[in-house]
């Protein structure tokens, strides 16, 4: 039996096996550390690749993830679905102060540019005075 796209396949299984691997924490990573996981993909392709997915990959209750509450938060702008869930929520909330008040610094300062900018638009408009 032979079937067309099996060479395909097998590149495909490949590939995103190594991107999950590369991606995924040193932490969360189970039986092997990356690297090897890495070699073992590499050298046992689709066997490798196979273990990975069944053994060596996280499962998904071991990722920390926010449910999303109807409820609104303190930062809205940074609250969806899915999300991380910090180890330290008290330094996740001065973290995204710290980006709130930098994203306003920027915002005023682009403001006062553009004022600028303005201003010298309207100075450069008029007729120098003679005397």
């Amino acid at each position: 039996m032979d079937v067309p796209y099996l060479g395909l396949i097998y590149l495909v299984i490949l590939v995103i096996a190594l991107i999950d691997i590369i991606k995924t924490d040193d932490a969360a990573v189970r039986g092997l550390p990356k690297f090897a996981w890495v070699i073992l993909v590499v050298m046992l392709p689709l066997v490798g690749a196979l273990v990975w997915l069944a053994v060596g990959r996280p499962a998904a209750d071991e990722r920390p993830r926010r449910q999303h509450s109807g409820a609104a938060s303190e930062f809205p702008e940074y609250d969806h679905p899915g999300r991380y869930v910090p180890r330290d929520p008290e330094a996740d909330r001065e973290f995204l102060q710290q980006l709130r008040d930098r994203a306003e610094q920027q915002r005023q300062t682009a403001r006062e540019q553009q004022q600028r900018a303005a201003d010298r638009t309207d100075d450069g408009d008029q007729p120098p005075a003679t005397s």
